[in-house]
C-alpha cells in the first residue's frame, strides 16, 4: 500500500461511513458454472475435481471475478475484497492445488486493484481500495503448518498491492492467533505496515463468536495486534448483530465494521433480507454511531450495496483514536 492511498483511506474514513462490497459466492454461483468453466484451459487436465473451487477462478475465469468487482464499485463500494476466501494452502489441499497459494493471492489482488484503480482515476473525489481476504482456516492443523499458510497467502496479496488485510470469519481462536502471528512476521520481514482488519462470525447461540468467546474476550483476544479495524461479518443477519457491535463500541479503540449476511437462508438456501431492509438496519447502526464500515456478506449483491450507500449517505461516522 502506498503512502498516498493510506492516507486517503484514513482522511475518509474521518468524513463518511465506508462500504465495502457484497459476497463474492453468490455473484459466482449466479453464473452456475461447470467444471468446464472451473478448469479452463490451463487445469483442462488436472487430477481432481475443481467445481467449487471459487478462488482458482481469478486464474480461469479473470473476466468473470473483475466484472464482479466492477459491479459492486458501480453499485457504491468504497472497498472491494479479494477473491481468496480459501486460497490458503491448507483449504486448497482438497482440489490438490496448494502449490498455486502464492499465485492465487497475488492473481486475486491484482485483479482488484486494477478495477479500484481505474475507478479512483475516474472520480478522484471517491476513492477506491482494495482488502486482501485471509479466510479461515481448519481445526485440528499444527499452528507451524497454520503460519506457513497464512505466511504464503499475505506474501501474495501484499505482492498484489492491497490497502488493508482483511482476517475475516473467525471461528477458532488457534487459528486466528497462527494468522496474526504470520501477518506481523511477513511484515515485520518487509518493513511495511498495512492495516489489519480482523473479523469474527456470531454463533447459533446469539451470544458468542464461533471461536466460543464473549465480545470482551474476542477484543482482549485480538488487541494485542492492535487492529485497524474489528468486527463482525456473516453470522445470523443484520438485527441479531446489534447487542454484539454495541458491547464492542464500548470497548474498542480501533476502526468497527459489520457485514452481516443478507438474514438466514430458507431451505432452497435463499437469503431473506431484502436489499432494503438490510439497508434501513445498516443505516440504524450508523446512526447509533456504532460503525466506520458497512457491507455484506453470503446472500448479499450489488443491489444490497446499492441500498446501504444511499441509506448511509451523510451520516456520521463512529469516532476512533484510531484515526486521531
Amino acid at each position: 500500500m502506498t503512502d498516498n492511498r493510506y492516507k486517503a483511506l484514513t482522511d475518509v474514513l474521518k468524513r463518511r461511513v465506508l462500504v465495502l462490497d457484497g459476497a463474492m459466492g453468490t455473484m459466482i454461483q449466479s453464473h452456475a458454472l461447470s467444471e468446464k468453466d472451473f478448469r479452463g484451459e490451463r487445469f483442462e487436465n488436472h487430477h481432481c475435481n475443481l467445481l467449487g473451487n471459487l478462488d482458482i477462478l481469478s486464474l480461469t475465469q479473470p473476466q468473470l471475478i473483475a466484472d464482479i468487482h466492477h459491479a459492486y464499485l458501480s453499485a457504491g463500494a468504497d472497498i472491494i475484497s479479494t477473491n481468496t476466501f480459501c486460497a490458503t494452502s491448507i483449504s486448497q489441499s482438497d482440489y490438490q492445488t496448494e502449490a498455486l497459494t502464492y499465485e492465487l493471492n497475488l492473481k486475486s489482488a491484482r485483479l482488484a486493484r486494477v478495477v479500484a484503480d481505474q475507478f479512483s482515476r475516474e472520480a478522484f473525489d471517491k476513492p477506491r481500495f482494495v482488502a486482501g481476504v485471509l479466510g479461515p482456516g481448519k481445526r485440528g492443523v499444527d499452528c507451524e503448518q497454520l503460519c506457513l499458510a497464512y505466511e504464503q497467502a499475505t506474501q501474495g496479496l501484499l505482492d498484489g498491492d492491497v490497502d488493508i488485510l482483511l482476517l475475516e470469519t473467525i471461528f477458532d481462536t488457534a487459528n486466528a492467533k497462527a494468522a496474526l502471528v504470520a501477518v506481523t512476521n511477513v511484515l515485520k520481514k518487509r518493513g511495511t505496515n498495512v492495516p489489519l482488519w480482523i473479523s469474527s462470525a456470531v454463533s447459533s447461540d446469539g451470544e458468542h463468536t464461533l471461536a466460543g468467546q464473549t465480545v470482551e474476550d474476542y477484543w482482549q483476544s485480538i488487541s494485542p495486534a492492535k487492529p485497524f479495524c474489528v468486527g463482525f461479518n456473516c453470522s445470523l443477519g443484520s438485527e441479531a448483530l446489534l447487542p454484539h457491535l454495541k458491547a464492542l463500541s464500548k470497548i474498542a479503540d480501533s476502526l468497527i465494521a459489520v457485514y452481516p449476511n443478507a438474514g438466514l437462508p430458507n431451505k432452497a438456501v435463499d437469503y431473506q433480507e431484502t436489499p432494503t431492509q438490510m439497508a434501513n438496519i445498516l443505516r440504524g447502526f450508523a446512526r447509533c454511531g456504532l460503525v466506520n464500515i458497512v457491507g455484506g456478506c453470503c446472500g448479499t449483491t450489488p443491489e444490497h450495496m446499492a441500498a446501504i450507500a444511499s441509506s448511509i449517505s451523510g451520516l456520521t461516522p463512529r469516532a476512533s483514536g484510531e484515526l486521531s
